[in-house]
């Protein structure tokens, strides 16, 4: 079917690379699992899935086993840690990993899908499993509109990146998302979206800020008519540095804070690995650029 287009009227906001995710802290390291609300392993109940690898967590005992050797070097790297922190330094390329949120669902266990009988996650598509289909001739995106959230798969050749064909292998309106929250454990590129029968999956993406922009606020698009002069200006002044070679007229949405996203594709084209690539800015309500220090969240 070639790439795939948004109905008439209906509006394309991101796409980008996107998978189950994969646990890893120590015991669930490399795992993940598809649960029922009682955590019992629900993958063999799935309608149309394959074969998956079954895994055992490991068990704190086993994992110091394996650990005792590191033992000498993360006690040096604690007590240098604690040094540069009590002095309010940095802590070099280690300060990006995140504490633990959930334990039960993070270092426990790792599920990736929570559903009862006859929830929405329970329909989720298995190519999206790492474990079900093979990364490097299969990919799979999520694409996000102002109607639905759509998962696609393509045939994937390193070689010929730009080459895409779209299979949609499933959908969900917006109304039947519930919320969508950030999971940081460990390197903040995880999602957890919850659908609203109460079930839920969790998500890895190459692009975090570009999927969770539009799912995890308010969406609150401006058509050309509901902009002010000041805020056309900037939208003038964004396609002036996107260096698009066919410039298409950018999504500008308001944000929680007060804030305005302007949002248009990258003159990059769309890959089979990363997916479609954009050029966002965040400006004040009277077109200025943001000053360092007046970002909020919502404007990532």
């Amino acid at each position: 079917m070639g790439i795939w287009q948004p109905d008439p009227g209906e509006t394309a906001l991101t796409r980008t690379y996107v998978e189950f995710a994969t646990g890893r802290a120590t015991p669930v390291s490399g795992m993940r699992w598809f649960r029922d609300t009682e955590r019992k392993d629900i993958q063999d109940e799935l309608p149309g899935w394959p074969e998956g690898p079954l895994y055992t967590a490991h068990s704190a005992g086993g994992a110091a086993g394996r650990n005792v050797a590191k033992v000498g070097l993360k006690t040096l790297y604690v007590a240098v840690w604690g040094a540069l922190t009590s002095q309010g330094g940095s802590v070099g390329p280690g300060s990006r990993a995140r504490p633990v949120e959930d334990r039960a669902d993070e270092v426990e266990d790792f599920p990736v899908v929570w559903a009862a009988p006859g929830t929405i996650a329970r329909t989720l598509p298995w190519q999206l499993d790492p474990g079900r289909r093979d990364g490097k001739r299969y990919r799979t995106h999520a694409v996000v509109t102002d109607r639905r959230l759509l998962v696609v798969g393509l045939p994937y050749d390193k070689k010929h990146d730009e080459l895409v064909d779209d299979e949609v292998l499933w959908e969900v309106e917006r109304s039947r998302i519930g919320r969508v929250e950030l999971r940081d454990f460990k390197y903040a590129s995880d999602v957890k979206v919850v659908f609203s029968d109460g079930s839920w999956c969790r998500l890895w993406t190459i692009n975090r800020d570009a999927l969770a922009r539009y799912l995890v606020y308010p969406l609150d698009l401006l058509g050309p008519e509901s902009l002010t002069p000041e805020l056309r200006n900037a939208v003038d002044r964004h396609i002036a540095r996107a260096e698009a070679p066919d410039p298409v007229r950018p999504v500008v949405s308001r944000r929680a804070c007060g804030h305005y996203l302007i949002d248009s594709p990258a003159p990059r084209p769309l890959s089979g690995f990363f997916g479609a690539s954009t050029f966002a800015e965040s400006v004040n309500s009277d077109g200025s650029e943001l000053q360092p220090g007046e970002l909020h969240p919502e404007d990532l």
